[in-house]
């Protein structure tokens, strides 16, 4: 995990803001998918996507919720092999890994991320943060 920036020059970009609320997370896979195949990529590259927005929304709405603030995901493609996935919460704690052998249901999210992205990491922001992940397709 870094701080820099997914470097996805895109040829193509989304974003949308969500309510920190567990319905929000189905409506911005909803939303980023209806993007994803709106750019073209093949089903198989968008679903790994769309389950990268998901895990990080999820996140975001399970760990960044801050009342009456909104959460972001943004989507960058170059048209050809990269992908950019960025949520942003209002909450500054960075988020962690974790112990892939603990007996939890929970906290599996980003142990999904790091396995399907090519890298991902936290960046500040002036309120909150920023997670990021850079999928090539």
């Amino acid at each position: 995990m870094n701080a820099e920036s997914h470097d996805v020059n895109p040829l193509h970009g989304w974003k949308q803001r969500f309510t920190p609320v567990p319905p929000s997370v189905p409506h911005a896979r909803r939303a980023a998918d209806a993007a994803l195949r709106a750019w073209g990529p093949d089903q198989g590259s968008a679903a790994l996507v769309l389950l990268v927005v998901s895990e990080l929304a999820t996140n975001a709405v399970r760990h960044g919720r801050v009342p009456g603030r909104y959460f972001e995901v943004r989507i960058a493609y170059d048209a050809e092999k990269l992908v950019g996935v960025e949520v942003s919460d209002p909450r500054e704690e960075c988020p962690a890994l974790a112990d892939p052998t603990l007996d939890d249901e929970s906290g599996r999210g980003l142990a999904i991320v790091d396995a399907l992205a090519d890298a991902w990491g936290v960046r500040e922001r002036i309120v909150g943060k920023t997670v990021w992940a850079r999928i090539r397709l």
